[in-house]
């Protein structure tokens, strides 16, 4: 009897996996052959990518962003040419103005935020989706803790193909971006 328990909770745990997008999963070049997705940074160069982040995300803890990533990965990929899920895959996010991943149906009020996404709008994303950007359909409640958002930022940088060193726009208020619609 606890034998066919284990061997169910294993199969829901790799359903839920491949349903995740994760291990694997092979995307469509835009010319339509078949892509897989580029390769994750090795230790060592995560560890090189990481000391090259600007201060504080220099001081992440990239085991704890991949923790708290663990939060996001239902519903985003992070690698090179990984599918877009429930929400966007966020690689190149840094630098990338907001509701403009190809193939992803944004809500009204990303598509029209006017804004670049740099570490410091992404920490006051992170901090609570629903308060940043009235309108978004982003379900995620938030991260309350500073420090996990500075781990998981982090953790993006160094994921997401973000090049230390690369100016990041600077952050406009979305206030004064939906004042310039009207």
């Amino acid at each position: 009897m606890l034998h066919s328990t284990h061997l169910a909770l294993a199969a829901t745990c790799l359903i839920g996996l491949s349903a995740c997008g994760q291990g694997g999963v092979e995307t469509s070049a835009p010319d339509g052959s078949a892509k897989a997705p580029a390769a994750a940074p090795s230790a060592a160069e995560q560890q090189a990518l990481l000391a090259a982040l600007p201060a504080p995300y220099n001081t992440g803890d990239l085991e704890n962003g991949r923790r708290q990533f663990g939060l996001c990965r239902s519903c985003h990929t992070v690698v090179e040419g990984g599918p877009n899920l429930t929400g966007p895959n966020l690689h190149g996010v840094f630098g990338r103005t907001a509701g403009t991943v190809e193939g992803y149906r944004y809500s009204d009020a990303l598509q029209t935020a006017g804004f670049t996404w740099d570490a410091e709008r992404l920490d006051a994303w992170l901090a609570n989706p629903r308060t940043y950007l009235p309108g978004n359909r982003m379900t995620f409640a938030g991260l309350a803790d500073p420090k996990k958002r500075l781990d998981l930022i982090a953790y993006l940088k160094v994921e997401s193909g973000f090049e230390p060193g690369a100016a990041e726009a600077p952050a406009a208020d979305p206030a004064s971006a939906a004042e310039a619609e009207l």
